[in-house]
């Protein structure tokens, strides 16, 4: 049913897992013998943080904070609104940041900042997908999984007005189904 509104798979079930399994060999290196903290952010993250978590050989813990910079349509707002903020202190930790997507990268680097100043020892982003194109603030993820043009994406965790996180792949929107 989900499928008669994708114009085309960008990101295969398949590559979203191969992705996973690249990107946990290079943080299990880079965080050998450290204790990090993974946090998601939600609601996005939750299918690729998941697949992630599979391939990643370390000791660590998760937490998840709720953020949202959309309020519904296809843009961000550039208001970041923390509606869940974290059950544990990150002061003197490393954290990981797992995102499905930096585009404009202002949530991105809102949340970075803020668990800077809250005392993080150190503070990463690993995300599924890269919009560089979509800029408009400067922030370079330390892990990428894939860089993806400047198109409307939903699947995997992306949603359109909440609707099509279920898919397992990622796909691009058609546009009928925004602009209505």
């Amino acid at each position: 049913m989900l499928e008669k509104d994708i114009k085309k798979v960008l990101v295969s079930t398949q590559e979203i897992e191969e992705i996973c399994v690249r990107l946990g060999e290079q943080i299990t290196k880079d965080y050998s013998g450290k204790k990090p903290l993974m946090v998601g952010l939600l609601k996005g993250c939750m299918p690729f943080m998941s697949e992630l978590m599979k391939h990643l050989d370390l000791y660590m813990e998760v937490e998840l904070m709720g953020v949202q910079s959309y309020h519904g349509g296809t843009a961000s707002t550039g208001d970041v609104k923390i509606t869940r903020d974290l059950d544990i202190p990150v002061k003197g930790r490393d954290i990981i940041i797992a995102e499905d997507i930096v585009d404009t990268a202002k949530t991105i680097n809102v949340i970075t900042k803020l668990l800077k100043y809250r005392g993080a020892n150190s503070v990463e982003v690993v995300t599924l997908l890269d919009k560089p194109a979509g800029r408009v603030v400067d922030f370079e993820p330390k892990y990428i999984g894939i860089t993806i043009p400047k198109e409307f994406v939903v699947g995997f965790g992306l949603d359109y007005d909440e609707m099509y996180r279920n898919l397992p792949y990622v796909g691009v929107l058609k546009e009928e189904v925004y602009t209505k």
